[in-house]
């Protein structure tokens, strides 16, 4: 019994410390089930990114674009091809990744994102008129 209240009050004490900030950064990743360059990119980038400093600072959340946007990123301008990372931070977009070029380039890409968010630079509102090398266009 006193252990339980021992782990209950630790558990309690803890969970905020370990839980990431509200409105922390997040690298969102548009995707859907026959993008090959997703696949790709669950390869060659998935499996290391949370442990990378990258991943700490951003955590991956991933949204399928056949299904509805969550309500906390209704700010985010959708794109018609995947995948699509968009670095957000309390409501406001810090720039996107538009297609997989590749796990080299992406780091590098990743990495001037991070910087802008780190600077407090938002991104300017920009559409491509045709999706970039390494994306699939929407079914």
């Amino acid at each position: 019994m006193r252990m339980r209240f021992v782990a209950t009050v630790l558990a309690a004490i803890l969970a905020p410390l370990l839980a990431p900030p509200v409105g922390a950064a997040e690298l969102v990743m548009f995707e859907q089930k026959s993008c090959v360059w997703c696949q790709r990119f669950d390869r060659e980038i998935a499996p290391a990114y949370d442990k990378t400093a990258e991943g700490q600072r951003a955590p991956l959340r991933r949204v399928d674009i056949a299904g509805q946007a969550p309500a906390d990123l209704a700010f985010i301008k959708r794109e018609r091809f995947t995948p699509v990372f968009v670095l957000i931070d309390q409501g406001r977009e810090f720039g996107r990744i538009r297609g997989y070029p590749g796990d080299i380039f992406f780091w590098g890409l990743l990495a001037n994102l991070i910087e802008r968010l780190d600077r407090g630079e938002t991104a300017p509102s920009e559409q491509p008129s045709a999706a970039p090398p390494g994306a699939t266009f929407a079914e």
